[in-house]
């Protein structure tokens, strides 16, 4: 005569318990999607980092060639100025390279070995 049926009730509990089991299982494929897209972006943006770096020393390296020469610059622009302004430095200047002197001068010369 009765046959034997599940009740209501304890079909309701085993669908709850699926559907924890389902809310935990897509909760823990959620964390790990997220996970790995975040890896992916830190992945992606270690190259960039390593570019960065090397055009910052490239940089640092013109900066301190343009320093050089910025710095001979001015020193033969102040040597042309003394050249041209500077009679004292004019003759030091004929008398030491262009080996020039005044009649009647001696001139005594230390030679350096090199």
């Amino acid at each position: 005569m009765a046959t034997s049926r599940k009740t209501p009730r304890s079909r309701i509990t085993r669908l709850r318990a699926q559907t924890r089991a389902i809310r935990w299982v897509n909760g823990f494929v959620l964390c790990l999607f997220g996970l790995s897209v975040g890896a992916l972006a830190v992945a992606s943006a270690l190259p960039q980092r390593r570019q960065l770096e090397d055009k910052e020393q490239e940089l640092a390296r013109i900066h301190e060639k343009e320093r050089q020469v910025l710095a001979l610059k001015e020193d033969a622009q102040a040597t042309y100025r003394a050249l041209r302004d500077d009679p004292e430095y004019l003759e030091l200047h004929a008398r030491d390279r262009l080996n020039l002197y005044f009649p009647g001068e001696m001139i005594y010369r230390i030679e350096r070995d090199r």
